[in-house]
């Protein structure tokens, strides 16, 4: 062990960190690529709201002033879009300091996590860095299991994450479910639903979580990386009762939710044609997909997200870096443990051809000239 590794806190040094979808510049420079495009991250395949672009032109000119740290206007946004007060709500940079905040908040050193094995992987990682345990509980059918987390509660179980709809896999809990699991957990545990893909939903028996934010231990959170297209601005927020949110915004860094960030939420928020528009794409991108796959003899995950997940059938890592060499970006799913699997962002109608065309070339043994 070298002289500074001595001196991480030893719970650092075995964790796998997260490992984000690669930049489509990374790959036009390693491959000598024109032509790129990346279904990797579960990106807005048609770009940003441009009510968000307008709202954060217009705060360009403020760039050397802090932004506002309680983020007063977009909150006031938030509570009228949801019917709530602006006390219901934490901002954060991105849905990962949210999770961080609330395990700062909650979870003492000696208390655990409970979630899902396949899951968003940042509960495991923020919560490992921070030295918290977790206990995780399979997967049922590409699905939580909330009966299978709830026997994973101990006396030491302070948060349970779900993230609803899942990622990787898509899949959703439904209302009769959630509403078993919350009816008779014990009073000191913390439920928070991930809906970070809530915007994609087209069925009728997806829970109402806010439901539960009101007269029970549970926190909802939200972004506006995916409908809203604004993942590089970097903002989500959480929906609880006033008093958990006013000790999560002790655990805030104060002026954590940048100036453009909040400009271009405030902006996002009036955009409903642009928010109808992605949804519109997204269930017809879906559609075609699930079609393709389908005639291709592939199996996939039905999924209320925008991404697929996909059984290759072989080497999952082997097909993904052979579609890099065509010049498109899926995810490989190594560190979900996931070996024959590949996730795939629904992409504009274009994008989805090519992935389509790519996988095929690929999966019959075809190189790229």
């Amino acid at each position: 062990m070298s002289q500074i590794s001595n001196l991480v806190r030893k719970h650092i040094i075995n964790i796998d960190p997260y490992q984000g979808g690669k930049p489509i510049e990374e790959i036009k420079r390693q491959l000598g690529l024109k032509n790129v495009i990346k279904l990797a991250s579960n990106e807005n395949s048609i770009g940003p709201s441009p009510k968000a672009v307008e709202a954060i032109k217009k705060s360009l000119s403020s760039l050397n002033r802090y932004p506002d740290s309680k983020g007063y206007y977009l909150k006031r946004k938030l509570a009228k879009y949801y019917n709530l007060e602006p006390t219901n709500f934490v901002l954060g940079n991105g849905s990962d300091e949210l999770i961080e905040i609330i395990i700062k908040t909650f979870v003492e050193e000696d208390e655990n996590i409970v979630t899902a094995d396949h899951t968003f992987l940042e509960y495991k990682i923020i919560s490992s860095v921070k030295n918290r345990a977790v206990i995780t509980a399979p997967l049922k059918y590409f699905k939580y299991d909330l009966n299978g987390l709830k026997k994973k509660i101990n006396k030491k179980t302070k948060v349970i994450f779900i993230a609803n709809p899942n990622n990787p896999t898509g899949t959703y809990v439904t209302k009769y479910e959630v509403g078993d699991f919350m009816s008779d957990l014990p009073q000191d545990v913390l439920v928070v639903f991930d809906e970070a893909y809530d915007a994609f939903i087209d069925v009728d028996d997806f829970p109402n979580s806010l439901n539960y934010m009101r007269n029970k231990n549970c926190i909802v959170l939200r972004t506006f990386s995916k409908c809203y297209g604004l993942a590089g601005l970097r903002i989500g927020f959480s929906i609880s009762n006033p008093e958990f949110a006013s000790f999560m915004e002790i655990s805030r860094q104060p002026f954590n939710v940048n100036l453009l960030a909040q400009a271009g939420a405030i902006g996002a928020l009036d955009d409903k044609k642009f928010l109808k528009k992605t949804r519109k794409s997204v269930l017809e991108g879906r559609d075609y997909l699930y079609n393709n796959l389908k005639d291709m003899g592939l199996t996939f995950v039905p999924s209320q997200a925008n991404f697929i997940l996909i059984d290759v059938g072989r080497d999952g890592f082997d097909v993904f870096q052979k579609m890099l060499k065509f010049g498109v970006i899926v995810r490989d799913m190594r560190q979900y443990n996931l070996k024959n699997y590949i996730r795939v962002t629904i992409g504009n109608r274009k994008e989805n051809e090519r992935f389509i065309k790519v996988l095929q070339k690929v999966l019959k043994g075809k190189e790229k000239a």
